[in-house]
């Protein structure tokens, strides 16, 4: 299974809805593929042109790694050289903080990933989820 482009469209609208009833600085979402590659984003008005490579690494480094930005960051955290060497392999797309959210089927396979950036990781993060929610999918922050 994998995420199909009306689902990566309705978690990217739902995540922006959420984003604005938090009152959130302006947010931009990335869905990915299993393999890493982009299905679908947006950056919404007043977000800052750079924010695509952000959220592209956020969900990179999830998918890629199979381990969401929480558990990234704890890891950089604990063991600084392993994210080191990862972003090397990687060429430095991974950014190991929440917002990164692993995107789960029915029976715990990984499907996909979305990022989101723009406010607090914290805040990313929820706003992720209740788009992966209303999408009918299952997340890990």
């Amino acid at each position: 299974m994998s995420v199909s482009l009306r689902k990566a469209r309705t978690i990217i609208r739902k995540t922006l809805e959420k984003g604005r009833e938090m009152e959130l600085k302006p947010l931009s979402v990335v869905v990915l593929d299993s393999g890493g590659h982009v299905i679908a984003f947006e950056r919404e008005d007043g977000a800052a042109p750079g924010r695509f490579a952000i959220a592209h690494g956020k969900a990179y480094g999830s998918v890629m790694l199979g381990m969401a930005g929480t558990a990234q960051m704890q890891r950089a955290e604990g063991q600084a050289y392993f994210m080191a060497a990862v972003n090397g392999v990687y060429g430095g797309q991974v950014i190991p903080v929440p917002g990164g959210v692993l995107l789960r089927d029915r029976k715990g396979a990984i499907i996909g990933a979305v990022g989101v950036t723009g406010d607090t990781s914290d805040n990313d993060a929820a706003a992720a989820m209740a788009g992966i929610e209303a999408a009918g999918l299952t997340g890990e922050i």
